[in-house]
């Protein structure tokens, strides 16, 4: 499953590589949870199958009320069979949001990008196309390995690390470039533009963030719904529940606490 809440990180890191943490720092995706799972999850039509490569169990199905522990279905009461019924239908109606999620904090980051690129460089307009041709190309690697019945955050993770990686060389030598031109031409309003560049990030992608953090704080209620789901089953494999996903919520402090 690996929701490791990367609609917020993976938009943070990514905003931080764009244009360095003093220009993200007013950029913020707030949803109040932490989600992991050390499963890769995958749906089909008449499953739910979870699967990872290290500790015990190490694949389960969930279909329709049934439950399969890696070589056996086991044997459950009607409350269990119950809940692991609404576990499948609570997973099947949070993936889409999920991958929706992915995709969005994806599409902020190039935002940034594009700003950046357009604040200082050279060539903004090309720059902008790059960034932009960019998005589309991981946009639609995405819609390929993430779906509505498919969600695995290590290849949104990778698509989205493959992408930055592929044209963060070419906003930075922009940047670099358009810098060097401004400090040996006397380009003093280019250079004036660093001033408020951050401001001009966040006016471009702080409502979208907002909005993002709306729908992850929903997806973090139907994820806490999922956790509750699975902490109730008297099921036990090896006399420990099954934790196929943690949920944490910070307390004030800002510490994590699970619910």
């Amino acid at each position: 499953m690996r929701p490791t809440h990367a609609f917020r990180l993976t938009a943070l890191a990514a905003l931080m590589l764009a244009c360095g943490s003093s220009f993200a720092s007013n950029i913020h995706v707030d949803a109040n949870c932490e989600i992991d799972s050390d499963y890769h999850l995958t749906l089909n039509e008449r499953s739910l199958i979870l699967t990872r490569e290290q500790g015990e169990p190490k694949a389960i199905v969930m279909r329709q009320g049934r439950l399969f522990v890696d070589d056996r279905w086991v044997a459950l009461d009607g409350a269990d069979a119950r809940r692991v019924a609404e576990f499948e239908r609570g997973a099947r109606a949070a993936m889409p949001e999920a991958q929706q999620i992915g995709r969005e904090a994806a599409g902020i980051a190039f935002t940034a990008l594009g700003e950046v690129a357009a604040a200082l460089g050279n060539h903004p307009e090309r720059t902008r196309a790059q960034v932009e041709k960019a998005r589309q190309q991981l946009d639609a690697r995405l819609s390929r390995v993430i779906t509505p019945t498919h969600f695995s955050g290590k290849a949104l993770g990778d698509g989205i690390a493959d992408a930055l990686g592929d044209t963060l060389p070419t906003v930075i030598g922009e940047v670099v470039g358009g810098a060097v031109t401004a400090a040996f031409s006397g380009d003093v309003g280019r250079l004036q533009k660093l001033d408020d560049l951050d401001a001009r990030i966040e006016a471009a992608v702080q409502p979208r963030a907002d909005a993002l953090g709306r729908r992850a704080e929903g997806l973090c209620r139907q994820m806490r719904a999922l956790d509750v789901l699975e902490g109730a089953l008297a099921y036990r494999h090896q006399g420990q529940r099954l934790e196929l996903l943690q949920v944490e919520s910070p307390d004030k402090s800002g510490k994590s606490t699970k619910p």
